[in-house]
Parts: C-alpha cells; sequence; structure tokens
C-alpha cells in the first residue's frame, strides 16, 4: 500500500475538484466553485489533522467536520467517497441531485455516512458546530480527556458569515472559550451576486477577535501554509477561525474568481480546459489507482488511533456511564418519578401557570436523567427552565447543565441541535412563544433531522397581557403545527403539562415543542397518576351528563378551562355537551380513525373549537361548519381577563355559538 508521500498533494486535491465539477456537470446544476477553491485545505485536513477512521464513522471520539457552506456539498461527497467511508461508491457521486442518491444537493443528515448534520441554509451549521464543540467539552468533564478528546472543524463561507445566525454562534463559542473549535473561513470574496464588497465591508477576522477567538491566516492554495495554521490552531486556548484566501472555482480558465462558477455547471468546454490547467487528464469521474490508493491509506489512517481508544475505554471506570450516556439510555426510575408528581398535583388541585407546571416537571426530570442540559434564551425567571440540579454552565465549569444563551434565540436552537447530533444528550431551552419565529429555521432543522431537541415556548397567547400584541403569538401555533416532524403540545393544567414533558423525552425521532401559558389555570385532570391521556393527542376531558352528547367543545392549553365553563353553561340548559382536550394535534392526527370519531363525536354533530389563536388548521377537527372561537387578527395591551372579554373568548361566547349551531336561541 503507498504512503502519503508517494502521490503529490496537488493529485489528490485535484481528485476532490474533478468529482466535484463532473458531478456537476452531470446533473445540470450545482455549486462547483466551492469544492474546487477549498479542495487544497480539504486534502491537507482530512491526510493530516482530521481525526477519524473512514470504516467507523460513528466513532464517538471522531473529530467532526461540518460543512456550513452547503451548497458546496461535492466537496464533502467526494471526501466520503474517496476516503472509503461506507455507502459511497462512485454511482453515488455519478447521481448527485438525483432522487434515492446520498448525495443529495445539500448535505442532509442520515441519507449517508459521515454527514455529520444538514446543512444548506447558510450560517446553520456554523452554530451547529458550537453545539458539538460544546457537547465535546461537557463530555471531556463528565468521562475526562484519555475517553474524549476531539475537535470540531468547520467549513464557512462569505455567506455563513453574513447570515445573522453567524454572530450568535460566534460570540457564544467566544464568551465559553470553545478551544476545541476551528473554523475554517473560504476567504474568496465571491457571492452568487458577485464580488462580496457589494454588500459587506467588515473585517471578518477583527469581527472573530472582537468575540474572544483566535484568528490566523493561511493561503488557501499552499498546503504548507495550511498545515501550519491548523497545527497553530489546535494548541489554542481559543476557538480559531482561519482565513483560508482562496480562489473560488480554482483551475477554471476563464471563470475562476468569479460568481459565473459559484452555482452554475462550468460547462463542457471550461471543464476541459480546467483539465489542461490543472494537468488532470482523466475522464469524467476517473480516478487514477495511485491517487484512489492513497487516498484509501488516509481514510484509514485513524484506525490505530480508534484502537487504541478503545482500549482505554475498555479499560475505564466510567465506560458503562459512556456508553450508556452515548446510546441515550435514561437511568431507571424517571417515569415513575414522574407519575408520581402528577399523581401529587391531582390529589390537591390548585391554580398554577403551565410555564411554573413546567419547571415543576423538571425539577423531577433533570435529577433523574443526567442528560437533560437545560437553557434559555435569557429568560431564566420566566420559562422556568433552571432547576436545582442544572447549575450554569461556564468556560469554568463544563459539568454544568445550563446555559445562558443570552438573547440569542436562532443561536440557541442551532446549538441544542448540534448538542444532540454529537450524541448523549437531551437539550432543552426555553424562550416566548412568540420569537419561535426567531428560531424557526433551526427548529425546522430539528425536524428535518429527526432530533430529540425540546423547546419550552411560554407566553403563548393574549393571555400574556400588557406586554401587547408584538408578543403575543395568534399565528405561531398554526406554523409549529405545519412543521413535518415537530409534535407541538399545548397543556391545559399541570397534569397535562407533566404528561407533555414524558411524552418529549420519549421522543427519539423528532423535536417537541411544549406551549406554555404565563397565567394561573386551574387542574382539571382529577387522574393524573393513571394514564398519560396527552399522549393520543386529545381525549375526553369530560362526556356529556345531562343527556346524548349534542355539542363538542374542542380546545387546548388555557382555553381548555373556558370550555369547560361553557360545557356547564350548556348542561344547565339541558344540552348534552362534552369537552375534549386536544393539547397535540400531531398526536391525535396519527391515532385510529375510530377514536378520534369517538373523542370528537358524530361529523353531524356541534363542534366548536376553542383558542386563543387564529382559525388556521382548526377546520380538521371542527369540520368546514363548526364553529371556532378565538383570534382573527394581532392582539392589544391589556391584562389578561380584559384581553379574553374584548376579543370574545369567553365560556357564553362558546355556548352562544354552540347554541347557535344547534339553532336554539341564547
Amino acid at each position: 500500500m503507498r504512503d502519503l508521500h508517494q502521490v503529490s498533494h496537488a493529485d489528490m486535491a485535484n481528485a476532490i475538484r474533478f468529482l466535484a465539477a463532473d458531478a456537476v456537470e452531470r446533473a445540470a446544476s450545482g455549486h462547483p466553485g466551492m469544492p474546487m477553491g477549498m479542495a487544497d485545505v480539504a486534502t491537507v485536513l482530512f491526510t493530516r489533522f482530521l481525526k477519524f477512521d473512514a470504516a467507523q464513522p460513528r466513532w464517538a471520539d471522531r473529530d467532526r467536520f461540518v460543512l456550513s457552506a452547503g451548497h458546496g456539498s461535492m466537496l464533502l461527497y467526494a471526501l466520503l467517497h474517496l476516503t472509503g467511508t461506507p455507502g459511497w461508491p462512485i454511482e453515488a457521486l455519478r447521481d448527485f441531485r438525483q432522487l434515492g442518491s446520498p448525495a443529495a444537493g445539500h448535505p442532509e443528515y442520515g441519507h449517508g455516512e459521515g454527514i455529520e448534520t444538514t446543512t444548506g441554509p447558510l450560517g446553520q451549521g456554523i452554530a451547529t458546530a458550537v453545539g458539538m464543540a460544546l457537547a465535546e467539552e461537557m463530555d471531556r468533564a463528565r468521562f475526562g480527556a484519555d475517553i474524549v478528546d476531539h475537535h470540531t472543524w468547520v467549513i464557512a463561507g462569505d455567506g455563513c458569515l453574513m447570515e445573522g445566525i453567524s454572530q450568535e454562534a460566534i460570540s457564544l463559542a467566544g464568551h465559553l472559550r470553545l478551544k476545541k473549535l476551528i473554523v475554517l473561513w473560504d476567504d474568496n470574496g465571491i457571492t452568487i451576486d458577485g464580488d462580496t464588497s457589494a454588500a459587506t465591508s467588515e473585517d471578518q477576522r477583527k469581527r472573530f477577535e472582537a468575540s474572544g477567538w483566535a484568528t490566523l491566516a493561511a493561503d488557501g492554495h499552499d498546503p504548507e501554509s495550511i498545515a501550519e495554521a491548523m497545527e497553530q490552531a489546535r494548541q489554542s486556548d481559543r476557538p480559531v477561525m482561519i482565513a483560508c484566501r482562496t480562489r473560488i472555482g480554482y483551475g477554471a480558465p476563464s471563470k475562476a474568481g468569479t460568481a459565473k462558477c459559484h452555482g452554475s455547471p462550468l460547462g463542457a468546454g471550461e471543464l476541459q480546459a480546467a483539465r489542461e490547467a490543472l494537468g488532470w487528464p482523466h475522464a469524467a469521474f476517473d480516478i487514477p489507482l495511485p491517487v484512489r490508493e492513497i487516498w484509501a491509506v488516509a481514510g484509514g489512517r485513524g484506525a490505530e488511533v480508534r484502537q487504541d481508544w478503545e482500549v482505554r475505554l475498555a479499560a475505564s471506570p466510567r465506560r458503562a456511564s459512556f456508553l450508556d450516556h452515548h446510546a441515550g439510555r435514561y437511568p431507571e426510575g424517571w417515569r415513575q418519578a414522574l407519575a408520581d408528581h402528577r399523581a401529587a398535583l391531582s390529589s390537591k388541585p390548585g391554580a398554577m401557570a403551565t410555564r411554573k407546571a413546567s419547571g415543576a416537571a423538571l425539577e423531577v426530570l433533570t435529577p433523574a436523567i443526567p442528560q437533560m442540559i437545560g437553557g434559555s434564551a435569557d429568560l431564566t425567571g420566566s420559562v422556568n427552565t433552571l432547576t436545582k440540579a442544572t447549575a450554569p454552565l461556564t468556560a469554568e465549569n463544563f459539568g454544568g447543565r445550563y446555559i445562558h444563551y443570552g438573547v440569542r434565540e436562532h443561536g440557541m436552537a442551532a446549538v441544542m441541535n448540534g448538542m444532540a447530533l454529537h450524541g448523549g444528550y437531551r437539550p432543552y431551552a426555553g424562550t416566548f412563544l412568540v420569537f419561535a419565529d426567531y428560531l424557526h429555521p433551526a427548529l425546522r432543522l430539528s425536524s428535518l433531522m429527526g432530533l430529540p431537541v425540546t423547546y419550552v415556548l411560554t407566553h403563548d397567547s393574549i393571555g400574556l397581557g400588557e406586554d401587547g400584541p408584538t408578543h403575543q403569538p395568534v399565528e405561531t401555533l398554526a406554523m409549529l403545527r405545519a412543521t413535518p416532524g415537530l409534535v407541538t403540545l399545548r397543556p391545559a393544567d399541570a397534569v397535562e403539562t407533566a404528561e407533555a414533558w414524558e411524552i418529549a423525552l420519549d421522543r427519539r425521532d423528532g423535536p417537541t415543542a411544549i406551549v406554555l401559558s404565563r397565567q394561573d389555570l386551574p387542574t382539571l385532570r382529577l387522574d393524573g397518576g393513571v394514564e398519560n391521556a396527552s399522549r393520543r393527542g386529545g381525549y375526553v376531558l369530560a362526556e356529556a351528563a345531562c343527556g346524548p352528547r349534542r355539542v363538542t367543545l374542542i380546545a387546548t392549553g388555557s382555553e381548555v378551562e373556558i370550555a369547560y365553563e361553557a360545557r356547564a353553561l350548556l348542561e344547565a340548559a339541558g344540552i348534552g355537551a362534552a369537552v375534549v382536550s386536544l393539547p397535540s394535534f400531531e398526536l391525535f392526527r396519527a391515532q385510529p380513525a375510530e377514536y378520534r370519531a369517538a373523542v370528537l363525536g358524530q361529523r353531524d354533530g356541534v363542534r366548536v373549537g376553542v383558542e386563543a389563536a387564529l382559525r388556521f388548521g382548526w377546520d380538521e377537527v371542527i369540520g368546514a361548519s363548526g364553529a371556532f372561537v378565538g383570534m382573527t387578527g394581532f392582539g392589544a395591551s391589556a391584562p389578561a381577563d380584559v384581553l379574553y372579554q374584548h376579543f370574545g373568548i369567553t365560556a357564553g361566547a362558546v355556548a352562544a355559538k354552540a347554541r347557535d349551531l344547534l339553532g336554539e336561541p341564547a
């Protein structure tokens, strides 16, 4: 087998360049410029610095590599193919951007080994990488440097650094001094619109330095300059950004250095000219045997390091806890502790805001499940995510379990994604529901990747009162419910809130949003220690008592109390009415049709939906002929009880709607 000195660096880098350019040409779409420009940097990284074993791509102590500039996905796919990562034959690259190929237009987590995270929306990758680097520090604090000692490497482009989320992530990483995080900035000065000077003039190195990073510079086409910077970066006591000066589309005679090679195929003539310019006389997708063999050597150079690590892990007294941690196995007893908590709530019913009920549930759960890592976007006292068991995490104490994210909702969500992707942790963090708009791009990626991240979203309606319409999320529930893969739970009382946490912790295949009230709500569930009724998404909280059911009142969260009061008015008038609590549309939709029909009552019966939000999405459960009591526009600034009266979300209004549908006078 050849050694790494028998084939030139140029030939190894050109293998990446032309696999990328050929795949884009064959697909008739894609981005050849970045892979061609960063091929030298990537070659140095994968052959000299990145700790990985291509044969074991999920090795826990591997370095993580994140391609934040995800449009240059063929750079990653070429590397995975060349290093011999399982599942990346040449046919996968030939099928770039085609249905069923792991080589999607942007890297998609779960589509193929070696893809550490989904990237594409610019800035998400660098922010997610902060979460990975943070998880590495937390793991090292828990299990020791003999078991946990790896870096997180990021390739980020100009566009990544323009997106606002990048500043949130850079600032947090610098504050926490994440010394194992290294960002390789593809400093080529080109975006789709042309030269970056058309839109930005900031000094990126000074920007990073102002946020607490060390910065270095390298000639992105000189392997020794690149290697020297990477070696220095690995010795840093702070996160490092290396400005890699490159030429986009390197080697393309007329398009290199211009936006013409950013997001379009080079074209047959330009591609052939690039082959001639770079001395690569090989046909499309043809990698000469010496080059292929030397890349295979690079892919296997970490095998011995991995095997040594496995020996250390086997001898470690922390082995069992480490394996349980990364397998996501919770200690026994947590579920019973939560059931006991629910029973206690039911036995002594009272009024409590569900945001506070969530905090009470977390006081039970966080001591029992050490994988839970909390946090909030500068709203700790309002969202109740800090518990006695979750001491703050700082640059001096990575053993802490509570992260003060600051006013960085978007970055917070992406960092949670990174922790979940790294493995071992069940991150949760809180903000106001209305700010789900600020973090939704990262929440969307939580859903797309199927990550078990929990979003605690409080102050969920006009019930927050005086802060006014800017903070009253009338449309946000509809947005969350429209997000595929996300389970949204809006509990009606403290018991349902505890049930929501059990559901979230049981989920392994996607995120959960727990939507909570600011105002106190009565305990309506008096059987809290028995079955988790919220698990089915919706259930009959109170059946008709004065006769056959004629009306079904369906509500979520704080409005279940209103539906309950409306039921009393209808029953007093001799009209049989049932109350359905519907904490989760998604979970309810997944139930058998027979169950849903039994809960909602006959289609020809009267259904009234009640929610302090817009009607959008409610026709699914109330039917087109059903009535809805809720919001029709934005809210206003006033005390909560005044607002409910002002907007007509009252028990009297609900009962009147039902009677109107029945054709009976009020």
